[in-house]
């Protein structure tokens, strides 16, 4: 990223990583092509960590700042503000730029009393709290992740989570006040405060005529409103503006790619689990027509079979379904029985003893013509699926996805990029890359994943030219298939 000083330490490479998702994913929305998002993306990112050190390295005091997320997006509309005024704004999207001419664009710059309610309640809440607050009703993250970010306890994270909500609805209801309001809606911003806190009051017919006609008196009912959902779309409407549904969206389908589910669903495709049931249903059947076929053939081969042959059908029955199949070379037919199948060829049983006929010599069959030894392969435990999910002139966005056979307490993923690409960005892995390989390890919060599981982590890279498939995956050092 331009300008972009290294991250300071450990953590700071983990923020950055973090946030690089979401500040891209808000970018993508601002403007008309991906090349111009990712330029976007940069510049606001690079402004938006260089303005959150210089507040960490101010003295602190009972200054208003919002969390880390929630502040860089907050630069991309900044950037994206300055474009238009720079005459760049033909790189946005149209409905942004008249967005960012309007009144609507204005109240977020304004004077404080006259920004959105959402903003300055979130502002108003302790970093921590207000961060919790982000990360679980807009980024849609699972709480047992929230937790693990925050070094909470995942046992009361949904408690903690219920009294943040109570919290932020006391910050907006006290912006509220402070608004500069008219005498009617001054007498309403009471009943508004009850009303919205409990999710089986009833709302007045007088309020609710008000609340069709006054904007701002609407703006806090839904920020008000602890029950039925409206906070997550209060929050992002709140802080970023344009675009804010839109975002909501996004990220909800990101946090179900990476939490696996994410998956399409339809009348032809077919999901994880279905596949997982697909896979042992399939290995159940070819396990019954191998067992069946190897007692056929020890039926058919009785009168003629020796210990060793015994021996081969034993061990032939214990390989695993999974495993691939190595070619066996076929028994030589016998010259005087070579109209007949083996399958079909049935055994008289005579009804007293014969004298055992004299042997004859057979002539020795004919040598087999050489063939080239099959090389074993080793059978794969995992898959990998390569998504590139954007591209441009200079890079590309792809996510990974990892399903895995066997359990796992952590993992390694690695690959080769065949055209020189450089891996830039990641979110959900560790990345580290000599040459054409990559290598990418688990963070902290994924490290373990069940058997048959999926574990997805996405990457912005860098290409010159061509943007060819990586190969060569490994698990753990166990070639997986590429899916």
């Amino acid at each position: 990223m331009p300008d972009l000083p290294p991250p300071q330490d450990a953590a700071e490479a983990a923020l950055f990583a973090e946030c690089w998702d979401a500040v891209l994913s808000y970018a993508d929305l601002c403007t008309a092509g991906a090349g111009t998002a990712h330029q976007l993306a940069d510049e606001a990112f690079t402004l938006g960590m260089r303005e959150l050190r210089a507040a960490q390295g101010a003295v602190r005091g009972r200054t208003a700042r919002l969390p880390v997320i929630p502040q860089l997006l907050t630069a991309v509309r900044e950037t994206a503000a300055n474009w238009e005024s720079a005459g760049k704004g033909h790189q946005l999207d149209p409905d942004l730029r008249l967005w960012l001419n309007s009144e609507a664009a204005s109240r977020y710059t304004g004077p404080p009393l006259g920004r959105p309610i959402a903003l300055r309640g979130l502002r108003d809440m302790p970093e921590a709290d207000a961060t919790l607050l982000w990360l679980a009703e807009v980024e849609s993250l699972p709480l047992p992740g929230v937790a693990r970010r925050l070094g909470l306890d995942p046992l009361t994270t949904g408690t903690e989570l219920d009294q943040v909500r109570v919290l932020f609805h006391d910050r907006c209801h006290r912006a509220h006040r402070d608004a500069p309001l008219d005498a009617e809606c001054r007498s309403y911003a009471r009943l508004l405060d009850a009303v919205t806190r409990s999710p089986g009051a009833e709302t007045p017919e007088d309020l609710s005529r008000h609340l069709a006609t006054c904007v701002p008196c609407a703006e806090a009912a839904a920020c008000l409103r602890l029950h039925g959902g409206g906070i997550p779309a209060a929050l992002a409407g709140g802080v970023i503006g344009w675009g804010a549904l839109a975002y909501l969206e996004r990220r909800r389908r990101a946090a179900e790619v990476r939490l696996g589910v994410g998956a399409p669903s339809g009348p032809g495709v077919r999901t994880d689990d279905e596949a997982a049931r697909g896979r042992v249903l399939r290995g159940s059947l070819l396990a019954a027509a191998g067992l069946l076929s190897a007692v056929a053939l020890g039926v058919s081969l009785m009168p003629f079979g020796t210990p060793d042959d015994a021996d081969v059908s034993a061990r032939d029955d214990q390989r695993p379904v999974a495993a691939p199949d190595t070619p066996h070379p076929a028994p030589t037919p016998s010259p005087s029985h070579s109209a007949a199948p083996a399958t079909t060829r049935t055994i008289p049983v005579p009804a007293s003893p014969k004298p055992k006929p004299t042997p004859t010599r057979k002539p020795p069959p004919p040598s087999p013509k050489p063939s080239a030894t099959p090389t074993p392969s080793t059978p794969t435990t995992c898959q990998v699926a390569y998504r590139l999910d954007d591209e441009w002139s200079t890079g590309f966005q792809a996510t990974l996805r990892i399903t895995t056979d066997a359990p796992l307490t952590d993992w390694r993923l690695t690959w080769a990029f065949p055209d020189g690409q450089r891996i830039g960005q990641t979110w959900d892995a560790t990345p580290h890359q000599d040459g054409a390989r990559v290598t990418a390890d688990a963070k902290d919060y994924n490290r373990s994943v069940a058997a048959h599981g999926t574990v997805a982590f996405g990457f912005v890279g860098s290409s010159q030219g061509a943007n060819g498939t990586p190969d060569a995956f490994t698990l753990n050092g166990t070639p997986c298939a590429n899916g």
